[in-house]
């Protein structure tokens, strides 16, 4: 069935937090001629499950027209060069390794020299690959400079922030609302059909009726909408990545101020700590199978140091996947209604942007009817699948040897087909990024990023013959590198300079 051919009055959001906001700002900001309404309980707690964006934060925030220093000092927001990850590689040189968001200077200078090493050191000879002496905001982050350059600087670099989402949600609720949203109060007991089964209203615990043409479902994990009423299937990914729970708190900040998240792998999951101008953010992603919830607390707090601190803790339920299709009838989920993968790249909010902007885009484009439905619903299940391989990758190339869950994270075989083939050519092909393009397996993350996840654990073969080890170290290459990344760096603040 094809949905009437009309733009829609009226379009209900059910469910706040960061995702139903971002969804009205967006909405607001780009049909304006739409009554947007959102519905929000009371009782229900907004999941803040990291705090921390890729560089599509910033694509959010100048597509709804808000400025960084009307946003940041609200929600006590930093910049993001990158992701340090810490311990997840037992092999020496290779103990960590910090990926970097892209800056133009990659691809005209620093890409080639890398990939032309990693082509090398495949082939036996001793070239040195680790990501930290290619990137310009890795030397950034290690001078603990901001990602703004001097209005001078002729090339652009992409960067993310830290904030703290639940004042992220309050700020994107007010701008919403001064837009002309309007926010309604109140906890949803039934969802209305009509005969073909579309959504036609919602009743509210005071037996009132909201009606509307078309429905947003953020409404978390519970997915009343979609999952709910509509019953879209959901698409487990449990046998991909194993962690399924978490426990976060927060700490000091420090006085200089990192631009960067740390990921430090520990006995049975990995801990996050990010940066905001009062306090880092901490949490402790994890699997129930292979640790108690005491005992992670715990060892949170030993990785902290507040062992014997009464700073409270709260312990999180995850539900790791996707549905099989977000666009059902008259309704898209967005946020947790439509899946999640854990936070070990950030990429919550970069999901949740990208389905509300793909399908305003969409439903323009086929005269607000579902024309182009299954092409958005394949089109977002590959971004997540996309994502999904990239963590799970983290976990099959994992160095460590100490605990069964990494033992048994290295060992899995639960791998997709995607997957499976980039493996096989970071060890097999001659030409890595153009097998990749080739095959198409470029979906959510581009060549730059596997290689520096690979090469980053020393996922590398043994070592030539001495006499071209030695020969491949004398290249100037690094050496000219070096001193171009340096001179880029003096176009740039100290991260706290930008933090005002």
């Amino acid at each position: 069935m094809t949905i009437e051919n009309k733009k829609p009055e009226k379009i209900l959001i059910v469910g706040g937090g960061t995702a139903g906001w971002m969804a009205a700002n967006l909405l607001v900001s780009r049909w304006k001629d739409v009554e947007i309404y959102l519905l929000e309980s009371t009782d229900i707690g907004i999941i803040g499950v990291g705090e921390g964006s890729t560089p599509h934060l910033k694509f959010f925030f100048d597509a709804a027209d808000i400025s960084e220093s009307e946003w940041m000092p609200r929600c006590n927001a930093t910049y993001k060069n990158g992701i340090s990850f810490v311990n997840w590689s037992s092999i020496p040189g290779f103990e960590s390794y910090f990926h970097p968001f892209p800056a133009q200077t990659d691809d005209i200078f620093t890409v080639p020299v890398f990939f032309n090493n990693i082509k090398a050191r495949m082939q036996g000879s001793n070239a040195n690959v680790h990501p930290d002496h290619f990137f310009l905001e890795t030397y950034l982050t290690r001078a603990n400079l901001g990602p703004i350059p001097a209005e001078t600087f002729p090339f652009g670099v992409a960067y993310g922030y830290h904030f703290d989402s639940t004042l992220l949600g309050q700020f994107l609720a007010e701008k919403a609302t001064s837009r002309g949203v309007k926010r309604i109060y109140g906890t949803l007991t039934e969802v209305l059909h009509d005969s073909d089964g579309a959504l036609t209203a919602v009743r509210l615990d005071d037996d009132s009726l909201l009606d509307a043409d078309f429905f947003i479902d953020c409404s978390g994990f519970k997915s009343l909408l979609l999952q709910g009423a509509l019953k879209a299937s959901f698409k487990s990914f449990k046998e991909n990545l194993f962690n399924d729970a978490a426990v976060v708190m927060p700490s000091a900040m420090s006085e200089v101020i990192p631009p960067e998240t740390r990921s430090t792998a520990l006995s049975s999951g990995w801990a996050w700590k990010i940066p905001l101008t009062n306090r880092y953010g901490n949490g402790y992603v994890y699997s129930a199978d292979y640790i108690s919830p005491d005992q992670a607390e715990i060892e949170l707090r030993q990785h902290l140091g507040l062992l014997d601190s009464d700073v409270a803790a709260r312990h999180l339920q995850m539900k790791v996947g996707r549905v099989e299709k977000h666009w059902v009838k008259n309704c898209v989920a967005v946020g947790l209604s439509q899946g999640f993968i854990e936070p070990l790249e950030a990429t919550a909010l970069a999901l949740s942007f990208d389905t509300i902007s793909r399908f305003m885009t969409y439903y323009e484009n086929g005269l607000y009817t579902n024309k182009y439905q299954d092409e958005f619903n394949k089109e977002i299940n590959a971004k997540f699948d996309g994502v999904r391989d990239y963590i799970v990758c983290h976990y099959k190339a994992n160095q460590r040897q100490d605990t069964d869950y990494w033992r048994d994270n290295a060992a899995n075989t639960n791998l997709s087909q995607n997957l499976n083939k980039i493996l096989h050519f970071w060890s097999n092909s001659k030409d890595f990024a153009k097998d990749m393009y080739m095959n198409n397996l470029v979906l959510s993350y581009q060549p730059k990023s596997w290689a520096c996840l690979l090469a980053g654990y020393g996922v590398l073969p043994p070592l030539g013959d001495s006499e071209e080890n030695a020969r491949y170290k004398s290249s100037q290459d690094m050496d000219q590198l070096a001193d171009f990344i340096r001179r880029c760096g003096l176009n740039f603040k100290k991260h706290n300079e930008l933090l005002i």
